[in-house]
């Protein structure tokens, strides 16, 4: 049976989430990987809780339904901890990267964590210090090409500047890239 690595996103409307997912989809599928990525909302309006999903394998995807199952999980918003699982249903070896300023020693007995591998990354600085807004996406991103085998910090690089071009300045394109470096560079582990 081929791998398949599955992501799990836990963000707020407004944050970026979405867009982090799709643009991890297209740098996965730069890659030569096959890919899915699908969001799941409630509410559509800002600050809303989301999640947003990834599939990534070697061979073409013939599985179409939710995960279930992660073996990445991406938290955007660490305010969401107080309120949701974000261990629900991952594997002992399941890789969590967490937006927030704590190192992972402190967030794995603050959510009492007792399996998988830990990353912080303070997300939500790098993205006012770089954007000028708080929207931790693409640091997020930076973090997960660091941290994972999924993706590479290149073409992760290359594919945001295709993306984001599309709708933002060159200019706030290149301050999105220099927050992914800052994250790929910052993320800390255990």
């Amino acid at each position: 049976m081929p791998k398949i690595t599955e992501v799990r996103w836990h963000g707020r409307g407004g944050q970026g989430t979405v867009t982090a997912a799709k643009i991890f989809a297209e740098t996965a599928m730069s890659g030569g990987k096959h890919v899915q990525a699908f969001p799941e909302y409630g509410p559509e309006r800002m600050g809303a809780p989301l999640r947003a999903y990834n599939r990534v394998s070697d061979t073409p995807l013939a599985l179409h339904c939710q995960v279930t199952n992660p073996g990445i999980v991406a938290v955007v918003d660490v305010t969401l901890l107080g309120t949701i699982d974000v261990t629900e249903g991952t594997p002992d070896d399941a890789i969590f990267v967490i937006n927030t300023p704590e190192d992972p020693k402190t967030m794995r007995k603050n959510l009492n964590l007792q399996h998988g591998s830990l990353f912080t990354v303070d997300a939500t600085t790098i993205s006012l210090e770089t954007l000028g807004r708080p929207i931790p996406n693409t640091p997020m991103l930076g973090a997960l090409a660091k941290v994972t085998d999924v993706i590479s910090k290149d073409n992760l690089i290359e594919d945001t500047r295709v993306n984001l071009s599309k709708k933002l300045s060159e200019e706030m394109v290149q301050k999105n890239i220099e927050a992914i470096t800052r994250a790929y560079e910052e993320v800390k582990s255990e």
